[in-house]
């Protein structure tokens, strides 16, 4: 499945391939391997599982020879390194329900769709074993008997970072999240993000592109390299600023792909960092003249909106079962709009007589 934007958090950057999709199973062909279809090479080695769901999962691009997807009918030759990937990291311990607040935007017997807050980590892991949206999903199901919070055919079909607000599907059947993760990876779904970045980008609106990979300096940040570079994964964003203040903008970003951290790396690269965001450099004082009072008003800033001005507004995708289109809308939460109106404010007060802003 293609990764959304912002579906990894910080604490398990490492363990994903960069694309937020993390290995399961991986298997090596013996030098005597004749050609035999993939789904057949896999049924053999996965145990329950049925050849069906191979198909399902290779349409989904999760199925991958020498690291690159391929179909149900791709023929493994000898010493092929085959491996089947997956939108979170394996659990290898019992996933705890607990009773945490979930903010339902709808749910169905196929679908469920989550407003998730700032400052929540989407899966377990890495010191995060408890307290993640993943423990919240194993309370909401806890008499369910048809899901199963560990069972990877389930569960969420892509993720934003921890400090990144918004909208969130989740599936509910193995069919549904096979098909939601196909229309993820055909690129059918709409998202809409709203960030306040630091100055105003020229133009006003426009479109990012460029690959995005891991930073050979900093291994829990993307860096964005050329497009068609060996380096990074192809990736588009398109941005419109939809409000200017004085020294930062409100932007509203759809995404075109969804790699990890695409926003946030495509933002800075083109020198607009998202506000307060630590990881990539937008948790200092970047645009502006510097002065006491208006250092006092930048750390007033940080403290309203303690996070990367992030929030995944808008998500659209076609109804598993019913094919209906379906399209959820989250309110910018409330610290984003106070910074907002802190910016809105300050604006106005240094707009001279002549109507121009210093």
């Amino acid at each position: 499945m293609d990764e959304p934007e912002e579906q990894i958090d910080d604490l398990e950057l490492e363990q994903d391939d960069g694309n937020g999709m993390y290995e399961h199973f991986r298997f090596v062909a013996d030098k005597g391997q004749q050609l035999l279809r993939v789904d057949k090479f896999l049924v053999a080695r996965l145990e329950k599982s049925s050849r069906n769901r191979v198909q399902q999962a290779a349409d989904a691009g999760c199925v991958l020879v020498n690291g690159k997807p391929v179909k149900s009918n791709y023929r493994v030759k000898p010493l092929d390194v085959v491996s089947v990937v997956m939108d979170r990291p394996r659990y290898d311990f019992e996933i705890l329900a607990e009773d945490i607040p979930l903010d339902i935007v709808y749910e169905d017997d196929t679908v469920l769709v989550v407003n998730k807050p700032a400052g929540l980590v989407v899966h377990p892991g890495h010191g995060n074993y408890s307290g993640t949206l993943v423990n919240a999903l194993a309370w909401h199901f806890r008499d369910s008997d048809g899901y199963d919070v560990n069972d990877p055919r389930l569960g969420l079909v892509h993720r934003i970072d921890k400090d990144t607000s918004g909208l969130l599907v989740i599936a509910k059947t193995p069919d549904a999240k096979t098909d939601l993760g196909r229309q993820f990876f055909e690129k059918t779904t709409k998202r809409e993000y709203v960030a306040v970045v630091w100055g105003s980008p020229q133009p006003s609106s426009g479109t990012i592109v460029g690959n995005i990979g891991r930073s050979a300096q900093d291994r829990l940040r993307m860096d964005v390299f050329p497009e068609g570079s060996e380096y990074g994964k192809h990736a588009v964003t398109h941005y419109e600023t939809t409000e200017s203040f004085a020294h930062v903008s409100v932007v509203k970003c759809v995404l075109e792909t969804g790699r990890t951290h695409q926003i946030r790396a495509h933002m800075r690269h083109i020198g607009h960092p998202l506000f307060n965001d630590a990881r990539y450099g937008g948790d200092k004082v970047l645009r502006g003249v510097r002065s006491a009072t208006y250092n006092r008003f930048i750390s007033n800033c940080f403290d309203l909106c303690p996070r990367q001005a992030l929030h995944a507004r808008t998500l659209g995708f076609r109804h598993p079962v019913t094919g209906e289109d379906m399209f959820f809308t989250a309110p910018v939460p409330p610290d984003m709009t106070a910074l907002m109106e802190k910016w809105r404010v300050y604006s106005g007060a240094q707009t001279d007589v002549s109507g121009k802003k210093e």
